[in-house]
């Protein structure tokens, strides 16, 4: 049975140019959310971000890319923020709980630093017997008695079976905005080099599939969805078991962390989901929301009939959360 929740091994540095780009620091995933805005390279620190319109006025702001902002050189992360134009009114991200960069670091590149949400992942290297807890072990064995779990590394052949499946969870969890991915974007992150499916049959058919990004050694649990058979037969723990055991011995490459992902919402819970993941884990790691002014003069006047109370940031955004 799985112990107290260890403390992860700090990552060692990487530079930009250490590695070629795969998962979430890929062009073609920042193009796959283009959407919801002009995608943007931070050259120095390689990371990307989208600039969008703010409401009916000429200036725009920028954010992280969906769920993450991923960089090669955390080191570089602060030049490349002086560097935005002055017509970007201001910048706000949720930072990779990977990132090689304390959070004292993080407070010298943005004005507002704050934990977010608790991941969860799976240290594999402190990883001692079974994967998960005996409640999951349980339901991933009974699972595997129904459904048939294999690992894909051409994922776009199921690019029709799974955006209907996605639409599926899309409809059941009445899910909108940038998590509800278009079929495009889909089309796009499947075609970018890291992009793992862990795809579950039953009697030949797909009831489940859970996509992965390998990025240097994460592994991050990416998007998943089930139809109603894959929910009966309890799919997800099947998926979740095979993939780690994947990751554990080697078979989807040299990866040393499992990033689990947090609960849903905007703020941390202790929701189903999160109860879930937690079942998969063995140690946490804090994800921090990140916002900084880039144009101070812009940014009050865009805010002046913002709630000054609220914490959101942007404030001139937050009528937009309601």
């Amino acid at each position: 049975m799985m112990g107290t929740l260890q403390q992860p091994t700090p990552i060692a540095p990487q530079r930009a140019k250490a590695e070629a780009a795969t998962g979430y620091l890929h062009r073609q995933y920042a193009q796959s959310l283009s959407e919801f805005g002009k995608p943007r390279l931070l050259p120095s620190s390689g990371g990307w971000v989208l600039e969008r319109p703010v409401r009916e006025t000429a200036y725009r702001d920028a954010i992280g890319c969906y769920p993450l902002l991923c960089c090669r050189d955390w080191t570089q992360l602060g030049a490349d923020l002086d560097e935005l134009d002055s017509e970007l009114v201001s910048m706000a991200a949720v930072i990779d709980p990977y990132a090689d960069v304390t959070q004292g670091q993080l407070g010298e590149c943005f004005d507002i630093v704050r934990q977010y949400k608790e991941h969860w992942c799976v240290d594999l290297g402190a990883l001692e017997g079974p994967i998960g807890n005996k409640h999951h072990r349980y339901y991933a064995r009974k699972a595997l008695q129904d459904v048939k779990v294999e690992m894909h590394t051409q994922p776009l052949n199921f690019l029709s079976e799974w955006s209907d499946m996605y639409a599926h969870l899309v409809r059941r969890h009445h899910i909108a905005g940038i998590q509800a991915f278009s079929r495009r974007a889909f089309e796009l992150q499947m075609s970018v080099p890291g992009l793992l499916m862990f795809r579950a049959t039953q009697n030949g058919d797909a009831v489940a599939c859970h996509l992965w990004f390998v990025q240097g050694k994460v592994a991050y649990s990416h998007l998943a969805a089930s139809t109603d058979l894959g929910y009966a037969a309890n799919a997800s723990y099947a998926l979740y078991d095979a993939a780690i055991s994947a990751f554990r011995d080697g078979v989807a490459g040299p990866v040393r962390w499992v990033q689990l992902g947090a609960g849903a919402g905007i703020a941390a819970q202790d929701d189903g989901l999160t109860q879930f993941k937690k079942g998969w884990a063995n140690c946490s790691r804090p994800a921090f929301f990140c916002g900084r002014v880039l144009n101070r003069e812009a940014y009050v006047t865009l805010s002046a009939a913002a709630d000054e109370r609220g914490e959101f940031f942007p404030a001139y955004r937050q009528d937009e959360m309601k």
